[in-house]
């Protein structure tokens, strides 16, 4: 019963000072808002990134020409010579591994495709891929087909389109239609799926894939490069799948026992982990600028309340002279002051919840309730309030009720 009498007695409190309370609240509000915000917004970040490079297949690695084999991260930036056709044949006929593998290669990065009087804008990328590509790649088929082995053994001119180049170009138009890419022409035998622009990455939806060998005879530059994709049914494969790889590649790279690696294996998922370990240093700068707003609420809670105690002597001297012990004015001061931390600290949920997903809506991900940050905010400003209140309430604890009563 003494707790609910010094909450009443704290909201008294409260709409006796209204201006000053609001004021505090508004204060402690800020900081809360800030903390559930910039938190709130953090989790929103960190799973658009996920929801992006999910696409990507995390059950995937590939293997690019770079030097150093590095299992769980990114290879390293030294390119080594260019894995040739003969090689990624080579690989993909010699693993042995349950698992899909792909070959594919750069084309053009900045290809125009035309459709009768319409063209690209900006350009397009073009890919040489074969049959397995988009498994391991992550890509869905919105209309048509995929490439089949015959298509990429007699070099087919077939085209599987992005979709932003099929609703810019094509219109209500679509499979069977002739498009020309920087001047070939190929036949269009499929539309690819939305990959979205989370994060702002768009290029999944503007691309165009062809049979790999096509690509070796209408975009061949002499510098060709091949990629090896691999996917696995299960997570649990992938570590045992990249050893297997990473010695096969040794092989068919002609690598002595003493030669270092020329070549890089890397998760489909190592970006997405880095530029989520990229936010923790968002958040902690985040979480700094709200503690310091809070210790300034702090602050400006414990100056109401040593106003407060002042205004409130005599009100302290007559409770004490009806026999009100010095902890029940000591909790009754430390209930208010955790009261207004509370209202101030309600506030700036909502409204940090509703600044963070206002940045999740930017991001195109759902609405989020970050509970385990409001359950944290909630004690946050009941430490906040108990750190400001404790002194002013110790004061008004010690005062003799006699002073208290000749004070005016």
């Amino acid at each position: 019963m003494r707790i609910k009498e010094n909450i009443r007695q704290g909201l008294e409190a409260v709409k006796t000072n209204l201006l000053r309370t609001v004021i505090t609240c508004l204060i402690i509000a800020i900081g809360i808002a800030a903390l559930v915000g910039i938190l709130t917004s953090i989790d929103a970040m960190n799973s658009a990134i996920t929801k992006t490079f999910s696409r990507m297949g995390s059950q995937s690695f590939n293997i690019r020409n770079s030097q150093g084999f590095q299992r769980h991260g990114a290879p390293g930036s030294t390119i080594a010579e260019p894995i040739s056709w003969i090689q990624a044949s080579s690989f993909k006929k010699s693993f042995a591994f349950p698992a899909e593998v792909s070959i594919s290669r750069n084309a053009d990065m900045t290809a125009k495709v035309r459709y009768k009087n319409k063209e690209t804008n900006p350009n397009a990328r073009v890919i040489g891929v074969d049959e397995n590509y988009l498994k391991t790649a992550s890509y869905e088929l919105e209309q048509g087909r995929n490439f089949t082995s015959n298509d990429v053994d007699l070099a087919l001119p077939l085209a599987i389109i992005g979709k932003e180049i099929a609703n810019s170009l094509l219109g209500k138009s679509g499979l069977g239609e002739i498009i020309k890419v920087n001047g070939k022409t190929f036949r269009v035998a499929g539309i690819l799926a939305e990959k979205g622009s989370s994060m702002g990455m768009s290029g999944g939806d503007r691309v165009v894939f062809i049979p790999v060998s096509r690509s070796r005879m209408d975009f061949n530059n002499g510098k060709e490069n091949y990629f090896i994709n691999v996917a696995v049914t299960k997570i649990e494969q992938l570590d045992p799948a990249m050893d297997e790889a990473y010695l096969l590649m040794r092989r068919v790279r002609g690598l002595g026992s003493a030669k270092p690696d020329d070549f890089g294996l890397t998760k489909s998922d190592a970006i997405a982990k880095d530029a989520i370990d990229n936010l923790k240093m968002v958040t902690l700068v985040g979480t700094i600028i709200a503690i310091i707003t809070l210790i300034g609420a702090a602050v400006s809670l414990m100056n109401i309340m040593l106003v407060s105690v002042t205004e409130r002597t005599r009100e302290i001297g007559v409770r004490k002279a009806l026999g009100a012990s010095a902890a029940v004015i000591r909790n009754q001061f430390l209930t208010e002051a955790v009261v207004i931390c509370q209202l101030g600290g309600l506030g700036g949920i909502v409204l940090g919840i509703l600044l963070g997903n206002l940045v999740g809506l930017g991001l195109g991900t759902g609405f989020i309730i970050p509970w385990k940050w409001m359950l944290m905010s909630v004690l946050v400003c009941m430490v906040v309030g108990l750190v400001a209140g404790i002194y002013p309430a110790t004061r008004a604890a010690r005062l003799n009720p006699i002073d208290a009563l000749r004070f005016e």
